[in-house]
């Protein structure tokens, strides 16, 4: 493919990504506000944002499927409209006060994101294939730029006392925006042309495999450590720490900046160390963040245990994610396997945070995932690299 083609491609991947995270963040930063708007408890709040999760695990687990029928392009384009539109149900639910059509909507939203973000992710596995280098961190840099730029939007919308409603509209229609443009610079599919189609026994068989497994549990480990401060963080700042709500929004975006900065980084990192032992540094690098906004109780401890968390909770997906898609033509399979078993943090944190904070405080919660940080560096090993992985390819 030429290179004129192939950054268009790429650029299409990193707005894709960008446009997902934007999404998500601009939501999840309001949870405060969604809180009061229901009156909902701690305990309440974790329970409707198992929506969410709900939706995603059922995306992923037919994600494969839906991929290899519609193939990557169509899934992506549309895949990102429909999210947000799921996301602008549940911001109208919000403000009406209808409890049960805000978890409707994040379950249209959640798993129409796992489907997208397993096609998203396969697109920019072939792309990093294509250019021959390690770029996937960078593509999930632009998810997290995206959550940081939706987090700060979910924060000037909160001081300028606009409702999440109208907020979730203007969302959906950039998003339709950026996916016509996406759409347009997107290949019709990653199989290798040589390739046989795989068949639905073979991407149901590699729920068996032992390194696809470990790797989800790695993934998981590191998927709760980002997704409990995407959900709780700004929850955890204000009740646990005594931050105004603004300040809570933007702690998230603060905590999202940081795993920015650590997953464009990450780039030069693995390609001078390799994925293993940066797997491990980050993994220790977020447990003693998580340690600091647990115990500490001076604000600028406070604000370095955030940053240390998001930079630590960086490259445990995206890596997972080139990992699991070493063997192009099991891909979609291994992608949508490894993401369906991470994404059971998403399922599982929520209530889980929700119910211990309810007991012993939300701050004590997070403990909980600090065991999970500890499951991924134990697990890291089985993200080497192997076969057609990219690195190997390029020598």
């Amino acid at each position: 493919m030429p290179q004129p083609q192939l950054a268009a491609w790429r650029n299409a991947v990193f707005a894709a990504f960008f446009t997902v995270g934007m999404g998500f963040a601009s939501w999840l930063a309001r949870v405060p506000h969604v809180r009061d708007s229901l009156g909902a408890s701690t305990g309440e709040m974790g329970l409707l944002l198992l929506g969410i999760s709900i939706g995603s695990i059922s995306g992923l687990l037919v994600a494969s499927h839906v991929v290899h029928a519609f193939g990557t392009r169509r899934v992506v384009g549309i895949g990102l409209v429909a999210t947000a539109l799921g996301l602008a149900i549940a911001g109208y639910a919000a403000e009406a006060g209808l409890a049960w059509l805000l978890v409707v909507g994040f379950i249209v939203g959640g798993s129409l994101t796992g489907i997208t973000d397993v096609a998203m992710n396969i697109t920019g596995a072939a792309n990093e294939r294509a250019l021959g280098r390690s770029i996937m961190p960078i593509f999930h840099a632009f998810f997290s730029l995206g959550t940081v730029a939706g987090a700060g939007l979910g924060g000037l919308f909160e001081l300028l006392g606009i409702g999440l409603d109208v907020q979730a509209l203007v969302v959906l229609v950039a998003t339709a925006v950026i996916a016509v443009l996406v759409h347009r610079h997107l290949p019709e599919d990653q199989v290798e042309e040589h390739e046989e189609p795989v068949t639905l026994a073979e991407r149901l068989r590699v729920w068996k495999d032992p390194r696809t497994l470990l790797l989800g549990l790695m993934v998981l480990g590191m998927a709760l450590t980002e997704g409990s401060a995407n959900d709780w963080l700004a929850l955890v700042m204000v009740d646990g720490h005594g931050f105004t709500k603004e300040g809570g929004a933007f702690m998230l975006a603060l905590f999202l900046t940081s795993m920015t900065g650590g997953r464009l980084l990450g780039v030069w990192l693995l390609d001078r160390f390799g994925r293993v032992p940066v797997l491990r540094a980050t993994a220790v690098i977020a447990a003693v963040g998580l340690l600091l906004v647990i115990v500490a109780e001076h604000p600028a401890l406070v604000v370095g245990g955030v940053m240390l968390w998001g930079f630590g909770a960086s490259l445990g997906f995206p890596v997972g994610m080139s990992a699991a898609a070493d063997e192009p033509r099991l891909a979609a399979a291994r992608v949508g396997t490894v993401s369906a078993i991470g994404y059971v943090a998403f399922l599982a944190g929520p209530p889980l945070l929700g119910l211990l904070g309810e007991s012993f405080g939300i701050r004590n919660a997070l403990l909980a995932v600090l065991a999970f940080v500890l499951l991924s560096l134990v697990t890291a090993h089985v993200a080497r690299e192997r076969g057609t992985a990219v690195k190997e390819a390029s020598a």
